[in-house]
Formats: structure tokens, sequence, C-alpha cells
């Protein structure tokens, strides 16, 4: 009976309370409303809208890098309030803006201007919530069951990816482009219901000096990352890792569905079904680290996942080209399964209590930026290079990004939590 408990420890079937149930579910109806959402935005502008490649371009880009811009006030603005009324209100937000847009359809007055602003919208207030969430999270469980909770917040992510594009897909077939785009609204609205129903005190954060925000605390975050040993690179880290693995997106669309003839269907099956094995990497997780320990954990997965991108300079026509980027994605998504949820727990333990929310702002912005500028970058390459040469070369780069991970193990904050720094 001791090692059945044991095995369950290490698997992560443990109970975190009802009211983490609530925020889990919350989560998890979200999640499943983005993914079912996914392309939604570019679809409706091409179809609808008749917008060309640049405008979709600009869509995808500029909202995002908008929207990061917008949320810089939202960290220390955040960081002094209660978290739960702000993810209920941006959820809200967030589903309130998503409206807009099937009603202007309805109405026959849609703009690509209102979509662009829908977009930068929702990005801001996805950065908000990002930011106070974690913060939340970390008052809410204890910090031994934060790895468990992490773990199975990824899990759920990648099972809304490998179900939600392909039944988005056969509901805009069916209903129209906006279809999805309602869903994703619903989705938020179910979202704040049950971040609302989980109940409990939560106190109110003190501010231990002047209480009116000051443009020096906009800074905070990064000042805070950039003088943490542990934090510092591994910002440096996931914000190159992760622009990079976006940047190649639409140039792998264009090689594989005008250069290489793939078929749409293979095409989504292709990134679909390799989604499984980002499940399974947030399964093993914990395993993982209660074996081998956090820090090698990290590293390790974090450095694997950076060996596979690189194949999809070789990619081909046929099932042999099919059989590779579904390989490829498969190893690439399996380790950044491990990494996420490890790399989440251990972002949260190396951030005082009172620091999370803007600490966790200026990460987000800073992956955002990061991949918008690379995306915009990546596509001129592509126009000057060609798709292939562009996405070989962010695979070479991508080799070296392990050497921006964390040099040696750093253990877990304790004592009292630092003082605002001022400017």
């Amino acid at each position: 009976m001791r090692s059945e408990h044991r095995l369950g420890q290490l698997l992560g079937h443990r109970r975190l309370g009802r009211r983490f149930g609530w925020l889990w579910g919350a989560y998890g109806a979200s999640t499943l409303g983005t993914w079912l959402a996914f392309g939604a935005f570019p679809l409706i502008a091409i179809q609808v809208l008749h917008a060309g490649p640049a405008e979709v371009a600009v869509l995808s880009a500029v909202g995002a890098a908008v929207g990061a811009a917008v949320a810089v006030p939202f960290g220390p603005w955040v960081e002094f309030r209660r978290k739960r009324p702000v993810l209920i209100a941006t959820d809200l937000v967030r589903c309130a803006a998503l409206l807009t847009i099937p009603a202007a359809f309805a109405l026959g007055v849609l703009t690509f201007l209102q979509l662009l602003l829908v977009s930068v919208v929702v990005a801001a207030a996805d950065i908000a919530f990002r930011a106070a969430s974690g913060a939340y999270l970390k008052t809410l469980l204890p910090a031994e069951d934060l790895l468990i909770a992490n773990a199975r917040l990824e899990s759920t992510a990648w099972t809304s990816t490998i179900i939600g594009p392909p039944l988005g897909g056969a509901a805009i077939g069916v209903l129209g482009p906006v279809a999805t785009v309602v869903a994703d609204a619903v989705s938020y609205l179910l979202s704040a219901l049950g971040i609302r129903a989980m109940g409990g005190h939560e106190p109110r954060p003190e501010r231990r000096q002047a209480t009116r925000m000051r443009a020096g605390d906009l800074l905070d975050g990064w000042r805070y990352i950039l003088a943490d040993a542990a934090l510092r690179p591994l910002l440096f880290n996931t914000a190159l890792f992760n622009g990079l693995v976006m940047a190649v997106s639409p140039l792998l669309a264009v090689l594989m569905l005008e250069r290489l003839g793939f078929a749409p269907w293979q095409y989504g099956l292709a990134f679909a079904a390799p989604s499984i094995g980002g499940l399974l990497g947030a399964r093993l997780a914990r395993p993982l680290v209660a074996r081998f320990g956090q820090y090698q954990v990290l590293v390790v997965a974090g450095a694997l996942r950076a060996l596979w991108p690189v194949g999809l300079a070789f990619l081909g026509p046929g099932t042999g080209g099919l059989l590779l980027v579904t390989g490829v994605e498969f190893g690439l998504i399996f380790c950044c399964g491990v990494f996420n949820p490890v790399h989440a727990t251990y972002r949260l333990e190396r951030t005082a209590t009172g620091r999370v929310t803007r600490t966790l702002t200026a990460w987000t912005v800073t992956t955002k930026a990061t991949t918008a500028l690379l995306t915009a970058l990546w596509g001129v390459l592509g126009s000057l290079l060609g798709p292939r040469t562009a996405i070989g070369l962010a695979g070479v780069l991508l080799l070296a990004t392990p050497l921006l991970l964390p040099r040696r193990a750093a253990t877990p904050l304790s004592g009292p939590e630092p003082t605002p720094s001022r400017t």
C-alpha cells in the first residue's frame, strides 16, 4: 500500500484541493476555447475581409507586439491587488472583446481594424491573466505541490491542442468562420464563472511604500529577473527558443502547402498528432524530477528540445516527408512537455511572492515581443533565401540556445521578501 501511495505521488495522482480543481477546470475551458479558435483571425481576414498576405502578417505580429506593450503597466498594478478578481476581470474582457467580432459580422460592419484592435486587447488581457494566475497559484498551493499543478495544467494544454483544432475546423466548415470565435468567447465566460466559484478568502497584498505607481515600477520585473543569476539566463533561453520556433511556422506552412504539395489535412495532422508527445512529457515531468532532480531535468530537457527543429530543413514530399515532420514535431513537443512544467515551477520558486506578477508580466512581454520580432525577421529571410534555407538557419541557431540555460542549480528563495526597488 505504501509503495502504491508513493507511485501515485510520483505520477501526480494527488488531491490538490477543491479550489485548485475549480482553477484547473477554468483553465481547461479557456484553453480548449483558444485552440478551437486557433487560426480564426487570419481565416476571417482572408475569407471575410479578403486580406492579403501582408495584412495577415500584420494581424499576427503587430497585434501580439502591441498587446505586449499595452500589458507592461499591468505587472506592477496587479501585484498589489487581489489576484482572483483580476483573473475574473481579464476573462470577461476577453469574452466581451471577442463577442464584438460575430456581432459586427452579423451586422455587416466587420473591418480589419476591428480584428487588429481585438487581437491587441486579447493579447494584453492574456498577459495580465498569466501573470496574475502564476502569483495566485503560488499562494494557493504549498511549494511541494507546484510541480504537480503545473504538470496538470501542461497536460491540459496539450490535450486541448490535440482535440481543439480539428473540432474547430469542423465547426468552421459547418457554421462559418466566426463560429469558433463565439466558442472562444464562451470559454472565457466559463473560466470566469469557474474562478468565481472557487470561493475562499484572499488577503489584499500590502504595499510597503507609497501606493501610487511610479514610472520606475514598470521596470521592476525586468530588474528582478536580470539581477537573479538563475532567472536571467532562463529568460534569454526561453525568449530565443520560443521566438525561433514560432518564427518558422509560417515558412513551414508555405513549404509544405505550396512548395511540397501537402494537403491541408496532412499539414494539420503533422502538427496535431505529435501533441500527444506533450501530454506524455507533462505526465513524466514529476517522476523525472523525483528521480534525477529539478535542475538536471530542466537543463537536459531544455537542451534536448533544441536538437529537433533543424531536421525540418530536410523535409521532402510524400509519405517520407510527412513522417519526418511528424517525428521531428513529436520529439520537440515531448521535450517541451517535460521542460515547461519544470521551468514554470523553477521560475515560481526563484521569485519572491510579492514579485511574481511583475516578474511574470515582464517575462511574457519579453517572450511575446521577441516572437513578434523574429517572426517578422524570418518572414524577410524567407523571401530572400527561400523558406527551406530560413528554416534551416533557425534550426542551427536553436542548437546554440542550451548555452543560455542556467549553469548551476539554484536553491529556492527563503527568508523575507525583498523591498521593491525605486528609481
